[in-house]
């Protein structure tokens, strides 16, 4: 079933259970985001994506991502208030990880040079990616959320290493600030952030390491491939074909 909608004066034609922000998107018309991913269910955690939304002649700020459209509304993605709402993340955002260079990026678009907030430090800005491409797309569930309030983190369980990470470094690719970095030393893979250290399984053709030893075989038991499917690494492999 088809909605119409009304973005920014211009009416349009959306399949209800579609979000304002896929809407706006698929329009041409941009909307900021930190905590969006298209795979990912929505969170509305960063707030960037707030938008007026007129239903019923009542005017409602509310976040585009995961309101799904089921009536005629209308929608302003760039008012007066939608950008003071947006410029005030953005600065209690950058008192606490100012250096990220997305975060400044999007700042600079607000006109924002630095926030008026006091800065306490953290490059995490609990966007949430991280987590749930651990546990929707990876299915490993290696890190959660924990405490509550200016104490919230994310962490593996009990704030130990992340014994259930396979290394994969899907939360470091989502990461929109890069606060969770990845090193290989020499056998080891290393994600500082979880404290985890991986050994790196070595090519029985070429010698070569290439992958976290545990995150092959959690994917070699997930999709029950044959137990030395992965005795070779990506290129000897190619060649073998």
């Amino acid at each position: 079933m088809m909605v119409e909608i009304t973005i920014n004066g211009k009416k349009v034609q959306v399949e209800e259970g579609t979000t304002i922000l896929e809407a706006a998107r698929a329009n041409g018309v941009a909307i900021p985001t930190l905590c969006y991913h298209e795979l990912l269910e929505p969170y509305g955690a960063c707030r960037l994506c707030l938008v007026e939304v007129v239903k019923n002649g009542y005017r409602t700020l509310t976040t585009s991502c995961n309101y799904p459209i089921t009536v005629p509304i209308e929608v302003e993605t760039d008012t007066e208030k939608v950008r003071s709402s947006r410029k005030m993340v953005l600065e209690l955002l950058l008192s606490r990880c100012d250096t990220s260079p997305k975060l400044n990026q999007l700042a600079a678009e607000y006109g924002i040079e630095k926030s008026p907030f006091e800065l306490h430090y953290d490059d995490c800005i609990l966007c949430g990616l991280c987590e749930r491409v651990c546990r929707e797309i990876v299915g490993a569930n290696a890190i959660t959320f924990a405490q509550r309030g200016t104490d919230r983190v994310v962490v593996p369980p009990f704030g130990e290493e992340a014994e259930a990470c396979i290394g994969c470094g899907a939360c470091a690719y989502v990461c929109p600030t890069n606060a969770i970095q990845i090193q290989e030393n020499g056998e080891e893979k290393i994600i500082d952030r979880w404290s985890r250290v991986l050994k790196l399984r070595t090519c029985k053709e070429c010698g070569m390491e290439f992958a976290p030893d545990f995150q092959l075989r959690f994917i070699q038991k997930k999709y029950d491939l044959p137990e030395d499917f992965f005795d070779l690494c990506r290129d000897c492999r190619a060649m073998k074909k």
